[in-house]
């Protein structure tokens, strides 16, 4: 299933995309299964919740355009959204840093995130913004001390992430949280491909374009750190939840370390494509402009 959170008639749901031909109608399941579920979160936290997804969407035949709606982040309230930098060796090497034995960690906050769709704003303190296209991974089953043989059983899915990152805010100190939490910097979408139309370690491809040119390329064999010692590594010391996100860092090719440097600006349209999950795309404004 391709599942969405979304805006319909002034109210926050949840839904299944339908190929009619094109990913292009929804089906608001949360019209149907509301009185059970608050939300996606809320499907994910209930063992049964997919299947109940599955079972509804078997049996409707309302959909409506998803032009229609305005989307949500996948998980619009994340208890948790773990990220990971320096997870390519090629980002490694073009930043200048070293191989870590162990992931690099950093959060974001649920406020920091905006859909597909949703304009990403440059904010007033900084022009040197800038595109990281990664691969996120939603949780579905909650555990601590997940085994790397365990992992995949805890995944629920798949999105797109752009980890927008406001370059000399990040450098204020070795900690990365101010210029990784900018207001709704980073783009979470379009939306959620459960595990069943993703095995376990497969191999996709991301791909990152600016205005159609293509700035990153890389699969997920290319890793340092896989998805799965990521799982176990985080849920030996945080206990992983329902709906927590885990973003798995981002390759080679980002704006600040290119001759010369290239960063967002007003106008910019931002794609990150991943085979098997689909295209994030947002287009970059001034803050100002936003009402």
């Amino acid at each position: 299933m391709k599942i969405v959170s979304f805006i319909a008639n002034g109210s926050a749901t949840f839904g299944a995309i339908i190929n009619a031909p094109v990913n292009d109608r929804v089906v608001d399941l949360g019209a149907l299964l509301g009185a059970r579920y608050a939300d996606l979160k809320a499907v994910l936290t209930d063992p049964a919740g997919l299947a109940a997804l599955e079972q509804a969407l078997s049996k409707s035949q309302a959909s409506i355009p998803l032009s229609s709606v305005t989307l949500l982040p996948v998980i619009p309230n994340p208890g948790a959204i773990w990220c990971i930098g320096l997870n390519y060796r090629d980002h490694v090497e073009e930043t200048r840093n070293q191989v870590t034995e162990k992931p690099v960690l950093f959060l974001r906050t649920a406020a920091s995130q905006v859909a597909h769709g949703q304009a990403i704003p440059r904010p007033l303190e900084s022009s040197a913004i800038d595109y990281e296209g990664e691969i996120a991974v939603v949780i579905g089953t909650g555990g601590r001390r997940i085994q790397e043989g365990d992992a995949w059983t805890h995944v629920a899915g798949y999105a797109c992430y752009n980890d927008v990152s406001v370059r000399d805010w990040q450098r204020h100190s070795p900690q990365w949280g101010p210029g990784k939490n900018f207001w709704r910097t980073g783009a979470f979408g379009p939306w959620l491909v459960t595990k069943d139309e993703i095995g376990p370690n497969a191999s996709l491809t991301l791909v990152t374009r600016v205005n159609g040119q293509e700035l990153q390329r890389a699969t997920t064999d290319m890793m340092i750190h896989s998805i799965a010692q990521q799982i176990a590594y985080i849920s030996t010391f945080s206990p992983l939840q329902p709906g927590d996100v885990l973003v798995t860092g981002t390759p080679g090719g980002v704006g600040a370390a290119r001759k010369p440097q290239l960063w967002l600006k007003a106008g910019d349209l931002v794609e990150v494509e991943i085979s098997g999950i689909g295209t994030l795309k947002n287009t970059v404004v001034e803050e100002a402009d936003i009402r």
